[in-house]
């Protein structure tokens, strides 16, 4: 499985884009997989504010309901709105139409304690060998 250049991703499987002082975050391919057909998503609205390491969301899928945490703190500026009627944009696109929400991140130091591609990948290594 390979990981879209870029990106930093957290131990409970979403994925952080920065474009600036914005973060894009969604879930990874693994996660999505993991899930099986997702059904429906639970965002928050634009204007509130998520802290790292905290649930912001659910995603349900037809084998369960699983929280979204986010990987950085910040006020969230932007919401696919688009996943409401079509939420399984998530299992076909999840690092392009299966984006989740964009971030004001409060500061850019939040991703050094997020994984990059190679430990990532290890990660959904060791938990494939379970």
């Amino acid at each position: 499985m390979q990981q879209p250049e870029g990106l930093f991703f957290t131990k409970e499987h979403e994925w952080v884009r920065l474009e600036g002082t914005e973060a894009v975050i969604g879930i990874t391919d693994f996660a999505q997989e993991s899930l099986g057909d997702v059904v429906f998503v639970e965002l928050p609205a634009a204007g509130s504010d998520v802290t790292a390491g905290k649930p912001f969301g659910v995603v349900e899928s037809n084998k369960s309901v699983s929280d979204l945490y986010a990987p950085v703190t910040g006020r969230v500026v932007a919401v696919n709105t688009e996943l409401a009627g079509a939420p399984e944009a998530v299992n076909h696109e999840p690092y392009g139409a299966g984006w989740m929400i964009r971030v004001a991140v409060a500061s850019a130091d939040d991703v050094k304690g997020l994984l990059d591609a190679k430990q990532y990948e290890a990660l959904v290594e060791s938990e494939r060998a379970r």
